[in-house]
């Protein structure tokens, strides 16, 4: 990994930010020297220096909540460090999820994107007896169809089942709608870009 970490501006030390690759919920602030950078990208666990304890700490040595390494990005001005990690438990001290008090829990919202990549893979590969397989197989009027049934059950459910239903089928809604719009080489974030735009205040309907 070859960075070039300017550890001059503040006496032998940069601000290290660590962030969860799967929430990206940012977990703590930490500082290393040159020899926490090295032995983190040697051993795959982040290394801070301590000032307070003046030497060297492995985040976890003793707790055993270490922080396994994803990635490391240096900043613009090559003083700052990005580290995405994998946390194993609370990171903070205080038994804490994050430094900041905050639950490190992945928003529901963004498993769209994981649903939306799964159904790209499944695309791309088209294993054998997969339901997603067979509606890419169907051709875009089926797999059409299957969105605007799935509307319309949404809709009974909403005006005459249940809640738990009409959750139940407005999820099948979304999926089938992710298979057409990948069929048609679209994503659900193209319809979310869409939204985006609508809302802002220079937007003009077409």
């Amino acid at each position: 990994m070859n960075m070039n970490i300017d550890f001059n501006k503040m006496n032998g030390l940069v601000p290290a930010i660590i962030q969860d690759n799967i929430t990206r919920k940012v977990l703590m602030l930490g500082f290393m020297n040159k020899e926490a950078y090295e032995k983190t990208i040697e051993t795959g666990k982040v290394t801070f220096f301590s000032r307070t304890k003046n030497r060297l700490w492995t985040k976890g040595e003793e707790s055993g909540n270490f922080l396994h390494v994803v990635s490391v990005k240096e900043d613009c001005d090559q003083d700052t460090l990005l580290i995405l990690v994998t946390p194993v438990g609370p990171v903070c001290h205080l038994g804490t999820d994050t430094c900041w008090g905050e639950t490190n829990e992945k928003e529901p919202v963004l498993f769209l994107k994981d649903l939306q990549d799964f159904i790209v893979k499944r695309y791309e590969e088209m294993p054998e007896k997969s339901y997603t397989t067979s509606l890419f197989q169907s051709g875009v009027n089926r797999m059409a169809q299957k969105v605007g049934e799935e509307a319309v059950e949404m809709v009974i459910e909403a005006t005459n089942g249940t809640d738990e239903r009409m959750i139940y089928e407005g999820s099948d809604l979304l999926y089938h709608l992710i298979v057409l719009l990948t069929s048609k080489g679209y994503r659900i974030e193209d319809l979310a870009r869409e939204l985006m735009e609508r809302h802002s205040a220079s937007w003009t309907k077409h």
